[in-house]
């Protein structure tokens, strides 16, 4: 009869992830084999442990290869929105899709972890000097892009000096104004000079568009990410192919196609007839349809992606204040919420900050009611019986959000007119563009980033063209306060300007709601 060992596992003791690669795959073949007495005995005897620390291995080293993904296939993704405006060029980066593209394409110096710390990528290590004025990135030795070109700090000066100067076109060139200059120190040395203290500087150099392309060029497909582009058609598809020379464990899948579906019901009937494997943004009607189909999984991630409307302050009807504040009186937050979020949201108060920017929240700021009254006295201050909003599926809701403000205003007396438009192309020719559009935006890292991106005077995606001198200071000051408290008060202002001036309607945010197949 067959002797076996039960695994335990041991606080205190050698773990599987403590070994090397070759006594890892000792455990490996233990673990295989059922703990087999002479596996195990032979497994103590070459890697010197005692019987504790031997089941401790085979415990963990069992979990480990439970988790571990089974590599080979493909994948077909499909995200909400896509059109001839797609991009491979990383500061022009603005949907889910290009982002998707980029991180299986490109790398950059840092990434997020998933709690949002900064962690190594193309730079293996990174550091301030005392006041955090200034930054050092030692670079990875060994990596290539997909053409084979030897990556080298060339690439990162080039890349990162694309956000900066008069002719930047980088949508994050806002976000980036503290840094001074880019300095090669060395072949795999840069150092990043800032006009003032920085300690989020490694969080904003995490951001989608930050990705490093060769030397030179735009990018164009050519990065040293995990996935080689095979082909690429805007507002079409693309189709990656694992990296084989990548520069750390790469992916699972052998080929990924990235695509775009922008009908939320097809989309959601794709992934549960099999015609794709993972969806984005699906929408809260679907929600029940996706839990109830065999084989398919609702993956709710709790995220401060913001459900809006942009009111452009340069504009009729958006350049009166009293407009706007009759459309965020009119927002019925709670019921959004419950009734069409059904739950996976929470309350906006119409800022992009909420609580999961952590301490730079402002708590404090009076939460806007929902105020049909109020809302009717506005209206007819601003001397406006009408407008039009133009709604596309571009955030989970919006739609109906639209709809239970025009039955909302339908109530006042006022006429607001909804006009539906493809979301194919919508970031090109309507967001920004006309005077009154629905918008959603992602969390970024940094409360102060995500106000420097969306209402930094000047900024590319100031997406309601409210340019206020105040807050253009305030952006750039906060960046050096090191005093929680004036730091908090110098947030809570910001917030403040936001809510009462700005031209935005934020009156939830949503959970990032994907559809997986198993």
């Amino acid at each position: 009869m067959k002797k076996t060992i039960d695994p335990k596992q041991i606080q205190g003791e050698k773990s599987y992830s403590d070994l090397s690669a070759y006594d890892q795959a000792l455990v490996e073949k233990a673990v295989k084999s059922k703990f087999s007495r002479r596996d195990v005995l032979k497994l103590m005897a070459v890697t010197g442990v005692s019987m504790a620390t031997a089941q401790n291995l085979l415990s963990t080293g069992q979990q480990a290869m439970a988790q571990t993904p089974k590599k080979g296939g493909s994948v077909r993704f499909a995200s909400n929105l896509h059109g001839p405006d797609d991009q491979l060029d990383p500061p022009q980066f603005t949907s889910t899709i290009d982002y998707t593209r980029g991180r299986a394409t490109y790398n950059s110096l840092v990434q997020h972890s998933n709690e949002l710390v900064p962690q190594p990528e193309l730079a293996e290590s990174f550091g301030p000097n005392a006041d955090a004025s200034e930054w050092t990135f030692k670079l990875r030795q060994g990596v290539t892009f997909h053409d084979g070109s030897p990556f080298s700090a060339d690439d990162v000066i080039y890349s990162m000096n694309r956000h900066m100067g008069d002719d930047s076109t980088s949508v994050i060139k806002s976000v980036l104004a503290s840094i001074q200059e880019w300095k090669k120190v060395g072949p795999y040395e840069v150092k990043a000079i800032l006009n003032t203290s920085n300690a989020d500087l490694p969080l904003l150099l995490g951001l989608f568009q930050t990705k490093i392309v060769k030397n030179g060029t735009k990018g164009e497909g050519n990065g040293t990410g995990p996935y080689t582009m095979e082909s690429f058609e805007p507002g079409v598809k693309s189709v990656h192919k694992r990296n084989e020379n990548y520069w750390r464990a790469g992916g699972n899948f052998d080929v990924i196609e990235i695509t775009g579906i922008t009908d939320p019901v097809a989309r959601v009937n794709a992934v549960i007839a099999g015609d794709i494997q993972m969806a984005s943004t699906i929408e809260p009607k679907a929600f029940r349809q996706v839990e109830e189909a065999s084989g398919v999984q609702l993956l709710s991630t709790p995220a401060a992606l913001q459900v809006g409307i942009c009111c452009l302050k340069n504009a009729t009807p958006g350049d009166n204040d009293d407009f706007v504040r009759g459309l965020q009186l009119i927002m019925d937050r709670k019921r959004i919420v419950k009734k069409i979020l059904k739950g996976k949201g929470s309350i906006g108060n119409d800022t992009p900050i909420m609580a999961a920017h952590g301490p730079d929240f402002c708590s404090e700021l009076p939460q806007r009611e929902f105020d049909p009254d109020q809302a009717k006295f506005h209206f007819k201050q601003a001397g406006i019986s009408s407008a039009e909003v133009f709604v596309a599926p571009v955030a989970p809701g919006i739609e109906d959000v639209c709809l239970l403000a025009q039955a909302n205003c339908a109530k006042i007396g006022f006429d607001l007119q909804i006009k539906k438009v493809p979301t194919d192309g919508y970031w090109g020719a309507v967001w920004m563009n006309e005077p009154v559009n629905v918008v959603t935006w992602n969390m970024r890292p940094t409360a102060q980033s995500q106000m420097a991106i969306q209402f930094g005077p000047g900024a590319a995606w100031n997406d309601t063209y409210w340019n206020n001198d105040r807050m253009g200071v305030l952006l750039q000051d906060v960046l050096s306060q090191t005093d929680p408290v004036k730091r908090h008060a110098m947030m809570c202002e910001m917030q403040t300007l936001i809510h009462e001036g700005s031209g935005m309607v934020i009156p939830a945010f949503s959970n990032i709601n994907d559809a997986i197949a198993d």
